[in-house]
């Protein structure tokens, strides 16, 4: 068995497997030094500046609007009772339905009330008959006393018969009035303009005067809404009033139900109590607020707001731009180069849905909206982008822009 050297210098085979080696060998180095070029921007490099929505500061004429919470009542709202006692013969309305005034509600019988009318006129006609008897009597006995034919105390004595008489005739009067007046109250009618509830007591059953409720009407049109402010707000109200800036006498009020949004009922506020109420530290006022389309109803709950002050001019800004630090409010402005500035902020209230801003701003400053929380700290490098003060964040791109882009 032979056995076989090789070497460089013989010029055989092991020459070529060694040149293929050394060269596989430079192949991989280059490419690994070509990877690592690569990827070394990625690794040591700073990460681009993150992009961040910026709006300028909104500077407009504003009116500052409280809220309140409140409660719907009716202005005129009745108990309509029996005026006369009697079995109810008829229920003449339908339940729940408008109403005006003098309108026909209930029937109670009316049989007795009738028969005692027409006993009080046939009083009053035997009355004035007995009266004008005496009245003739009267007037003979002064030509018989005059001729000394009767005695002076049988002229008296008709004379003081015709007096009666004539007051005879007035209890009958008064009798006859009252008994109408009866007869009248066994129809029982509206007395406002309304809508009735439903019929507390029906046909055949006995309603007793003064005491037996029917139905309840209550107006619709204009409605209440009572709502309560603090003692602090009724102090600042005054304030403002006694430096002329406040609209006038009639405060303008929106209204918002439970189920709307917004507040899409107009007012004015009309009357203020004189007190305070010492348990509560609130003092009542009350709106009125024209209800055409019967949207209003007493009971209701109701959200108030209340014009706080006069006309004035504001910078406004979108809360979400507002950050806290301690007991501090701040907000990011952009720089002239792009980065984020800080500034440090006194608010007032919410107007329009945007956050008064007192002092800490100048009308021409663009503050960063959406994407403050990628700001790390004062003077960061940030890629603005422009938008409305008080719009939505832009939408992110979408991913078949970036890989398009590739």
């Amino acid at each position: 068995m032979s056995t076989h050297h090789f070497s460089v210098r013989s010029g055989k085979p092991g020459v070529g497997l060694s040149v293929l080696a050394l060269t596989a060998s430079l192949v991989i180095a280059l490419a690994a030094v070509g990877c690592g070029s690569q990827a070394a921007p990625h690794e040591g490099g700073a990460p681009p500046p993150p992009e961040v929505s910026v709006a300028q500061v909104l500077s407009k004429q504003v009116r500052q609007w409280d809220e309140f919470t409140g409660r719907v009542s009716a202005p005129e709202s009745v108990e309509l009772r029996a005026r006369v006692s009697g079995y109810v013969d008829r229920v003449a309305y339908k339940e729940g339905q408008d109403v005006k005034k003098g309108d026909l509600l209930f029937v109670i019988d009316q049989r007795r009330y009738r028969a005692e009318l027409n006993r009080a006129q046939a009083e009053l006609e035997r009355a004035r008959a007995e009266a004008r008897l005496a009245q003739t009597q009267d007037k003979r006995a002064q030509t018989l006393v005059e001729a000394k034919a009767i005695s002076r105390e049988e002229f008296e004595t008709r004379r003081a018969a015709s007096t009666q008489g004539d007051a005879a005739v007035r209890a009958a009067e008064a009798a006859v009035a009252s008994a109408q007046l009866d007869l009248t109250f066994t129809e029982v009618r509206s007395p406002i303009d309304g809508r009735a509830g439903r019929a507390l007591i029906t046909t055949g059953n006995l309603a007793s005067a003064d005491q037996t409720v029917l139905t309840t009407v209550v107006s619709q049109n204009p409605m209440y809404v009572y709502f309560e402010a603090d003692e602090q707000t009724y102090l600042r109200y005054n304030d403002l009033a006694r430096k002329g800036e406040r609209s006038g006498d009639k405060n303008p009020v929106k209204i918002g139900l439970a189920g709307e949004s917004g507040y899409p009922h107009a007012g004015t506020v009309d009357f203020t109590d004189n007190q305070l109420d010492s348990n509560t530290g609130t003092i009542r006022a009350r709106a009125v607020v024209p209800n055409e389309e019967r949207v209003l109803t007493p009971g209701l709950f109701a959200r108030v707001q209340l014009e706080g002050s006069a006309q004035f001019k504001a910078m406004l800004i979108d809360d979400k731009a507002v950050l806290t630090d301690q007991d501090r409010k701040y907000v990011y402005v952009l720089g002239s180069k792009n980065e984020a500035v800080r500034k440090d902020v006194v608010l007032g209230r919410m107007i329009d849905g945007l956050r008064v801003v007192q002092s800490g701003l100048a009308p021409g400053d663009k503050v960063i909206v959406h994407g403050v929380q990628k700001v790390f700290f004062p003077g960061m490098p940030v890629q603005p982008k422009t938008i409305a003060m008080g719009a939505p964040a832009p939408a992110p791109a979408a991913p078949g822009a970036a890989a398009g882009a590739l």
